[in-house]
């Protein structure tokens, strides 16, 4: 679906919240106040200055959220290569930083990247403390009885283990009398779940799962010899692998493999309509190509 003759609408839209603010100055000074707190909060540059209000006439002058000129992204910055900091700093990189930068330069907004917990980012997103959600969340029918989604990536399942594969692991239920590290809140909780009703079912014995807040933690339990398989999406998995200086290794698989969405509030229809808006134009620029070249992620195109 295309999205342009929308953006047409929204900026007729936008002219009409022109006229209406003429009739509201009164209410100027809170809008000042809150384009001065989003201001003080460390953010990713994109389009318009911090704190400054939407431009008259910009696709997203019409939508609520960005009335302040600041897109709020939820994001757990600790699962590269799709969002991490680099190293020493805290500025944040990788695909969904790069992507959510695109969007708001379409918008013509400022990206805030709000560092969150990923097994609390959807009770966050509801609480509104943030906009949207933009963290490699998968799409499932648990999560779309919360919250909308707009798909913009594909991954599945891979298993990380060390190098030369001793335990012969070769699926998730190969790891029964294992230990398996994963990331609470992720899909893979629920993969391992499944797996050990099924192995219960078979008379055999159950995978031993340990969770954690952060994908790096269940990696350093399969580096310590504490697990002996890391499950998680499988570009993380993968560059989890590259960067062990051999010491772990990649399985290859994409189990159960489905579409990341951008997740936003049910009750947000003019935002989830700007973002897929915002999310079209940077296909058709043929800018969300480039942006999965640069971070070896090509293979997870949604087009």
């Amino acid at each position: 679906m295309r999205f342009r003759g929308w953006f047409r609408w929204l900026g007729l839209m936008a002219a009409a919240v022109v006229v209406l603010m003429v009739f509201a100055a009164c209410g100027e000074d809170e809008e000042e106040g809150t384009a001065t707190a989003t201001a003080a909060r460390t953010g990713t540059p994109a389009g318009t200055p911090k704190g400054t209000a939407t431009p008259a006439g910009s696709p997203a002058a019409a939508v609520p959220e960005l009335q302040d000129g600041v897109l709020q992204m939820g994001s757990d910055i600790a699962y590269a290569p799709i969002e991490f900091f680099e190293e020493g700093t805290q500025n944040p990189q990788g695909l969904d930083i790069d992507l959510g930068n695109a969007m708001a330069d379409e918008l013509g907004v400022r990206t805030e990247f709000i560092n969150t917990g990923f097994d609390g980012m959807i009770p966050a997103l509801t609480a509104k403390r943030f906009d949207v959600i933009l963290s490699a969340m998968t799409i499932d029918d648990k999560r779309l009885k919360q919250i909308d989604f707009v798909p913009y990536f594909n991954a599945g399942t891979d298993i990380l283990v060390r190098a030369g594969n001793p335990k012969n692991i070769k699926g998730i239920e190969d790891l029964s009398g294992l230990t398996a590290a994963v990331q609470s809140g992720t899909v893979q909780v629920g993969q391992l779940q499944a797996a050990n009703d099924n192995l219960k079912a078979a008379g055999k014995p159950e995978i031993n799962v340990l969770t954690f807040d952060q994908n790096p933690l269940a990696v350093e339990q399969l580096r310590t010899g504490r697990a002996d398989g890391v499950l998680a999406d499988a570009p993380v998995v993968l560059n989890d692998a590259n960067e062990s200086d051999g010491e772990l290794e990649a399985l290859g698989l994409a189990i159960e493999a489905a579409p990341y969405g951008i997740g936003i509030r049910k009750d947000s229809t003019a935002l989830k309509a700007a973002i897929e808006g915002a999310l079209q134009a940077v296909i058709d620029s043929g800018d969300y190509e480039k942006i999965l070249e640069k971070w070896h992620l090509a293979a997870g195109s949604i087009e």
